[in-house]
């Protein structure tokens, strides 16, 4: 139950311009996006943005349900070296976004960064979740209790009922409630992806997506293990990530006797996500490729072990987790020197899963 304070409840009655700040990383603006699914849906009229990152603006661009995309440079404002620099681009981001007059925004992020700029918006409703970070909490008017012990999506989605009718203190005018539209809608590339060519053949139909990289060293399979289901499987595989992926790509290739191809660094977000709309199925190691493929109903094989699938596990149909029962996961970790969790994976337990999903 939403616990707010009657001296800092604002009525905004039919809300006309509405700010999200999301700014990163891959995974976590993927499991924000029913959110702007159901405030699209509740209020139609609305004029709603969205605050990202540069690396990841790609992901949103000419999304059908935003009407303005706000790109900061969030790597850059962390260089001490460019501070002055940086502070003036923030004093214009903010006057540009108060011009804006936003009537609500919403700080999904919970940082210091993102609470200062949901402030200098000037909008009459801001809102964060009661446990957000590094002292964010005290530029919200209106704060919700997410909690920890639940997935990402479900999290996110607690800041609907208090805009869209589905509490008391419910301040955007709709009668009904709108939280319950969870589809996450991806945009359609703007050109036509041409898929690689392998020993002269064009890769159609059927692909399996490899996943071998992970922001965290913890969260990564090794990658010959990769190599060893591509081996395995009875089509083709893709292997895809950023440019930092590379290497990782190229020693699942050389275990896969020459069953995979590797796309590491060579894709824009919106490429990957067709390149995944795609597949036949994906194996990944917990990263932001795998949101995606459970986002859009692929068969997706997820293998986690630092982390909770509890609160960041692949949300939708077909997925299906894959970890070791050890004492010390999750530990959330981003350094380990033995990374059990992720050596105990064997290849037969991910082959198992995989080969009965596929009758093999």
């Amino acid at each position: 139950m939403l616990q707010l304070k009657k001296s800092l409840v604002t009525k905004v009655t039919s809300p006309e311009k509405i700010l999200i700040i999301k700014p990163s990383s891959l995974g976590d603006i993927i499991h924000s996006l029913p959110v702007l699914n159901s405030l699209r849906r509740c209020f139609p009229h609305a004029s709603i943005h969205w605050l990202v990152a540069k690396n990841f603006a790609d992901l949103l661009e000419g999304h059908p349900m935003i009407d303005k995309l706000w790109v900061i440079d969030k790597d850059r404002w962390k260089k001490l070296l460019s501070f002055f620099s940086n502070l003036r681009d923030i004093l214009i981001l903010s006057r540009k976004l108060k011009n804006e007059q936003y009537d609500i925004v919403i700080d999904l992020q919970g940082l210091l960064r993102s609470g200062l700029i949901t402030a200098l918006t000037g909008a009459p409703v801001k809102i964060g979740f009661r446990e957000a970070r590094e002292g964010s909490t005290i530029f919200y008017t209106h704060k919700v209790e997410g909690g920890k012990n639940i997935h990402a999506v479900e999290r996110y989605l607690k800041v609907l009922p208090l805009i869209t009718g589905g509490e008391d203190n419910s301040i955007g005018g709709v009668s009904n409630s709108c939280c319950d539209f969870k589809e996450i809608v991806f945009p359609l590339p703007e050109r036509k992806i041409e898929l690689p060519v392998i020993g002269g053949e064009t890769v159609q139909g059927q692909y399996a997506v490899l996943v071998p990289g992970a922001r965290w060293q913890t969260k990564r399979w090794p990658p010959e293990r990769f190599g060893e289901i591509a081996k395995r499987l009875p089509m083709r595989s893709l292997v895809i990530g950023g440019k930092e992926d590379i290497d990782l790509a190229e020693r699942v290739v050389y275990s896969s006797d020459g069953k995979a191809i590797s796309l590491a660094g060579k894709t824009s977000l919106k490429e990957l996500v067709e390149i995944i709309r795609r597949a036949k199925l994906v194996v990944s190691n917990d990263s932001g490729p795998v949101h995606i493929s459970a986002a859009l109903g692929i068969p997706t094989f997820a293998l986690y072990g630092p982390t909770s699938p509890l609160r960041t596990g692949p949300y939708g149909r077909n997925t299906f987790v894959i970890n070791a029962e050890i004492d010390c996961a999750p530990c959330f970790k981003r350094r380990c020197k033995k990374n059990l969790c992720m050596e105990s994976i064997t290849v037969e337990n991910v082959w198992k899963v995989i080969s009965d999903y596929l009758n093999l």
